[in-house]
């Protein structure tokens, strides 16, 4: 689908197809507040709308210009200026506020009146600009809610007639505001300002201890400075404070854990901005300390101050480390939402889901919580939140203190303690749309059909995409193709001629919403749906019915659409119906089978495969079986060829590594030959002898390769072809293999070869990382060695292969590399910072936060770390039940189909690469195809122990 919009809106609006806007008008209809325009009006705007991708910086009007466009905001912040009178040097610019997504500006083409002010792009952006002429028909249509969402537009950003009549009340207790700046409202308290009234006794300690040290040191960035023509004592820049707490202690990594460290500072008022408008941020923005603001800090410290300061930083400094995360969370929860970045959203949803009072909630409204909650602080006893018979405006969670309930006549009759919500029930009238969490199969099938079919679908509801992308789960094709058909034919029975009109439009509706189903599917799922012949037989059924149905002539052209698109897949079968895998019998990567001689071919589940199935004594046969062969008809067949005299239940088929572990197949099992570890064989074996089977001696040596030297290819070439080959990897894998692999591939009796390939291809990088570098035993080459594949891990990155960034890091970080201390003792301290970097983006803890916050800036095309894709689904699928009292548990598949999505969208744009020299492509294209590795643990660590021994 994301394809599909992106081709559509790029069209010129004359060259546009029904089809085009309807998928531009289902865009549109995720983004609030355009959601509210009826379904004419959003297709108006598809009509007759331009895309713009702009780059920072991109003025789009200047003040005073006359108008000739509307806009929306799809993406992006842009900046609106004012440009006021001044007498030095002639005008001056302020911003007056920030427009984010949803935002609409520019009406004022509707009264031909000249622009009141200059629009910036602050980022990147995506606009839908409207011209003048359709705007003002649209307008004229939808008059009300057009008024509607420009008005609130104008009130969210601190324009329009209510904001000025709050402030005219507000003048006889606080200074008027100036109308060159946003004024926060109640909802979003000030996040420069402190929280508490004075510091805690401990954040005042360590304010006076960092203070007495920044002071003490002639050179640090704490300086008098002359700022707007007013002097400011002892002020610094957030980036150079930062700067200064980083080379302070060794125990602040980062540049974001030493902002945090401030901002707890802040937030407690032992630092504050010089004009009070600032969160700590590490930008030059200019702080300085309370006690210096406020002339309390006296004369220059001692030596003895000095002396303390330092050992009071030495204890306390880890504790201000602790408080950091918080404190950052907190001054996010006091921006407002549109100020938030999408990494600011990320951070505060996973905080959110440790937060009990949340848990009963589903994981979309939590991520909409985290745009909308904010944080407030009430340092005094006895403020009151709001009274008894008040309009309720917000629901609580207490995180910290107690609050008392007290009733007119009845006193205090609750206290409510930390972890506690209230102000619920009174937002009920306002609670969010509905949202399935669980029901019956039929149930579910039935409300999608009525309500989330023909534009019925609200922004941002995945319903029908989660049940479309797991529903083979709790409802087996069979199943929902039985309930379509009941759907489509339900005047079977009725003669439609004594039938009243609103019957017989209730059955055309029917059939119209399971032919817009079947289109769906198709689009979800895409060539799952044509490898089940029941959905063929039904789809070719339909086609029929619908072509014999005057009244369905558009249902009939999507039905054709549909069934052009199965033919073109039957085409592509028929192509490769004779293709075969060989799994060679050195341990060679599975992706080199014979057969795969071009990309994208899909491993599909009546392809042939070759393989070896070994015995105790290490004599094997050769079987060639479909893959979706069973490992009981396997073990059936290798133990007749093999002349073991037992009976099938007394037999077991197994997989035996190189490190000597052994893996019992179940007799349900499928695609067992390409479910093997990198160096793994396939034994047959009597239950009562499974102790007597060791590993082939060949196993603990290396996969056989190209003889090709590494150190003499270029490393980007390296990366660029191993790329092209992880994307054909990648590119077969279904979404579904996930459920497959997650729920058992028994229960559905489905292959995950695609899968199994580009897990394999993960562990084989990271394996032959190590393999080269522990096979090479000179110090000078094996840190060269280190150093290009570090750069090898930075082109991948840069490449968007982050499935093989992952799998080189990892290489390096194993521990038969990790404890050469040699060699990286002698790596240039550059690569040694870069490794540094790559680490930490790799870190596990916080559920890999790291890795998912810089993968979420990303745009695909994108091969992701799929280990953490199927932890994922592993989490979701053993965290919860499949159902729940007899209700399939709709949360779950949600979850599910979350990450399934996320597969999807990494692929949502075709790879498209600027090819390197071609020098050597050839050579370079079969080596990466084949990489040398060994993976027994054991053999890798005493290769490394002989290059560098322990040191005694």
């Amino acid at each position: 689908m994301a394809m599909e919009w992106i081709t559509a809106i790029d069209k010129r609006p004359c060259d546009r197809n029904l089809r085009d806007c309807e998928l531009i008008s289902c865009r549109l209809r995720r983004v609030e507040p355009l959601c509210r325009l009826p379904g004419s009006a959003l297709q108006q705007l598809a009509m007759c709308g331009f895309y713009e991708d702009l780059e920072k910086g991109v003025t789009l009007f200047r003040a005073g210009e006359q108008g000739r466009y509307w806009y929306a905001v799809l993406g992006g912040q842009l900046e609106v200026r004012y440009h006021a009178a001044d007498t030095k040097d002639g005008k001056l610019s302020v911003t007056l506020c920030n427009l984010g997504v949803g935002a609409t500006f520019g009406e004022s083409i509707l009264h031909d009146l000249p622009r009141d002010s200059t629009v910036v792009t602050k980022t990147t952006c995506e606009l839908l600009r409207v011209e003048q002429q359709d705007f003002r028909l649209i307008f004229e249509k939808n008059k009300e809610l057009m008024n509607d969402i420009i008005t609130n537009c104008r009130l969210k950003n601190g324009f329009g007639q209510s904001m000025q009549t709050t402030s005219t009340v507000q003048t006889n207790v606080q200074q008027q505001p100036s109308p060159t700046k946003k004024q926060l409202s109640p909802d979003h308290p000030n996040p420069a300002a402190p929280i508490t009234e004075i510091p805690s006794p401990a954040m005042s300690r360590m304010g006076w201890a960092l203070r007495t040290l920044l002071v003490s040191d002639n050179t640090s960035c704490l300086k008098d400075r002359k700022v707007g023509g007013k002097f400011i004592r002892k002020c610094a820049p957030g980036t150079e404070l930062v700067e200064w707490l980083l080379n302070l202690s060794p125990i602040v990594h980062t540049r974001t854990q030493a902002a945090g460290m401030w901002q707890a500072l802040l937030e407690e008022g032992v630092l504050c901005h010089v004009a009070k408008e600032q969160p700590f941020k590490d930008k030059c923005f200019l702080y300085r300390f309370k006690s210096d603001e406020d002339g309390t800090a006296g004369g220059a410290p001692t030596s003895d101050d000095v002396n303390h300061a330092n050992e009071h930083i030495r204890e306390a400094l880890p504790a201000l480390l602790h408080r950091g995360p918080d404190a950052t969370l907190r001054m996010i929860l006091r921006k407002p939402s549109h100020e938030r970045t999408q990494e600011e959203l990320e951070l505060v949803y996973e905080e959110l889901l440790h937060i009990a009072a949340l848990s009963h909630l589903s994981t979309s409204i939590k991520r909409e919580l985290a745009s909308i909650i904010v944080f407030e602080a009430h340092a005094h006893a006895g403020t009151v939140l709001f009274n008894q018979g008040d309009e309720g405006r917000s629901w609580y969670i207490l995180l910290k203190g107690s609050v008392d309930v007290v009733i007119h006549g009845k006193g205090t009759v609750a206290t409510l303690k930390e972890g506690d919500d209230f102000g619920k029930l009174a937002l009920i009238n306002d609670a969010p749309r509905y949202t399935v969490m669980s029901g019956t199969p039929q149930k579910m099938l039935e409300h999608l059909l009525e309500t989330r079919l023909g534009g019925q679908a609200g922004p941002n509801d995945p319903f029908l995409d989660d049940f479309l992308l797991t529903h083979i789960v709790f409802m087996p094709t069979p199943l929902l193709i039985d309930e379509l058909a009941a759907n489509y034919h339900a005047d079977a029975d009725i003669d439609l001629r004594q039938a009243s009109e609103e019957d017989q439009e209730y059955f055309l509706t029917s059939k119209r919403r399971v032919v817009q189903f079947i289109q769906r599917w198709v689009l979800a799922v895409r060539h799952a749906v044509f490898d089940d012949p029941l959905a063929v037989e039904f789809i070719e059924e339909l086609a029929t019915d619908v072509e014999a149905e005057p009244a369905l002539q558009e249902e009939a052209s999507i039905i054709h659409h549909v069934l052009t698109q199965l033919s073109r897949y039957q085409e592509d079968r028929q192509m490769n119906a004779t293709q075969k895998w060989k799994l060679p019998p050195n341990g060679q990567p599975i992706c080199l089978f014979s057969g795969n001689t071009h990309s994208k071919t899909v491993i599909r589940p009546d392809d042939d495969i070759i393989f070896r199935v070994y015995c105790a004594d290490h004599t094997y046969c050769t079987l060639r079986f479909p893959m979706a062969t069973t490992a009981e008809v396997i073990k059936a067949c290798a133990a007749d060829k093999l002349q073991i005299a037992r009976l099938p239940e007394d037999l077991l088929l197994v997989e035996v590594k190189s490190s000597g572990e052994r893996v019992v197949f179940k007799d349900n099992d499928v695609s067992v030959p390409t479910a093997l570890s990198l160096n793994g064989r396939i034994f047959v074996s009597p239950k009562d002898h499974l102790d007597a089977l060791t590993p082939l001696p060949e196993q603990e040596l290396p996969t056989e390769a190209p003889d090709v030297d590494f150190e003499a290819l270029s490393t980007k070439d390296v990366a660029y072809h191993m790329t092209l080959f992880d994307w054909d990897l990648f590119w077969a894998v279904h979404e579904y293999e996930l459920l497959y692999h997650t729920f058992g591939r028994h229960h559905f009796n489905k292959i995950t070869s695609n899968l199994d390939v580009f897990i394999r291809r993960f562990n084989e990088i990271q394996y032959w990382v190590v393999t080269e570098i522990v096979s090479t035993t000179n110090l000078t080459k094996r840190m060269s060695l280190v150093k290009k594949f570090i750069k090898l891990a930075a082109f991948c990155k840069e490449y968007q292969n982050l499935n093989a960034f992952f799998a080189i890091v990892m290489g390096l970080s194993n521990t038969a590399v990790s404890r050469l201390s040699m060699t990286w003792d002698k790596l240039p301290s550059k690569f040694r910072k870069l490794f540094t970097e790559y680490e930490a983006l790799i870190d596990p803890s916080r559920n890999h936060r790291a890795y998912r916050m810089s993968v979420g800036k990303l745009q695909p095309p994108v091969i992701p770390f799929m280990p953490l894709l199927l932890k994922d689904m592993t989490f979701a699928h053993e965290g919860n039940k499949t159902s729940l009292d007899g209700l399939v548990n709709f949360e779950k598949m949600h979850m599910m189909a979350q990450t399934m999505r996320a597969v999807r969208f990494c692929r949502s744009r075709h790879l498209v690469l600027d090819p390197p020299s071609p020098k050597n492509e050839n050579e370079i294209r079969n080596y990466i195809r084949c990489f040398r590795t060994i993976d027994n643990q054991r053999v890798l660590n005493s290769m490394s122990q002989k290059n560098e021994p322990r040191r005694s």
